[in-house]
């Protein structure tokens, strides 16, 4: 459990309700823009344990069972707290809400999927696509932290917005890859 693959992994599920707090607002003003600002570098450090976990774990020929189990979870958590937070600020509105949808729908059922699947001692691994989704995921929402900390630079946005479809879209594809697979065994 004390392995540091674990503990980065562990220290990215307890910095959401801080990543959380500082995208809530308190007041409008320059205050809440630098709590976006502080959420983003956040969002950032979170980002980059995410990646040195499992280089971490993989180098060191530490990779666990735990850290196997929490590293989906503590993506998954990241990025559903950060969407729900930017669609109640309204730094998601409208039509870009289905994006969101589809990405939070996804991950629950693929979660899902995946435990029915290990019930049957069905492993699925993760594809590259899959990994090319939650890096669009990941530069996404952290484009659409950074836009509410700096609103002159409203092209920022718009990069966070583009890329949350073109992640919505992956998401799709790498929804079916799974649910393929899963289909394959339920009906066996």
């Amino acid at each position: 459990m004390m392995l540091l693959p674990n503990i980065l992994t562990l220290s990215r599920i307890f910095a959401v309700p801080l990543l959380v707090a500082l995208l809530w607002p308190a007041e409008t003003g320059h205050e809440w823009r630098i709590g976006y600002l502080a959420a983003f570098a956040l969002y950032c450090l979170m980002g980059i344990t995410d990646y040195f976990d499992g280089y971490l774990a993989r180098a060191q020929g530490t990779v666990s069972r735990l850290g196997v189990f929490l590293d989906p979870i503590a993506d998954k958590i990241m990025v559903g707290a950060v969407i729900l937070v930017l669609c109640s600020t309204s730094d998601i509105q409208g039509v870009h809400i289905i994006p969101a949808l589809v990405i939070l729908l996804r991950e629950i059922a693929v979660s899902g999927l995946r435990e029915f699947l290990a019930g049957l001692r069905i492993s699925v691994p993760v594809s590259r696509l899959a990994k090319w989704k939650t890096t669009f995921q990941l530069v996404s929402l952290g484009a659409l932290i950074l836009a509410g900390g700096v609103p002159q630079f409203p092209e920022v946005k718009l990069i966070g917005l583009a890329t949350l479809w073109a992640a919505a879209v992956l998401t799709l594809v790498t929804g079916w890859d799974y649910l393929r697979v899963g289909l394959k065994h339920m009906t066996a």
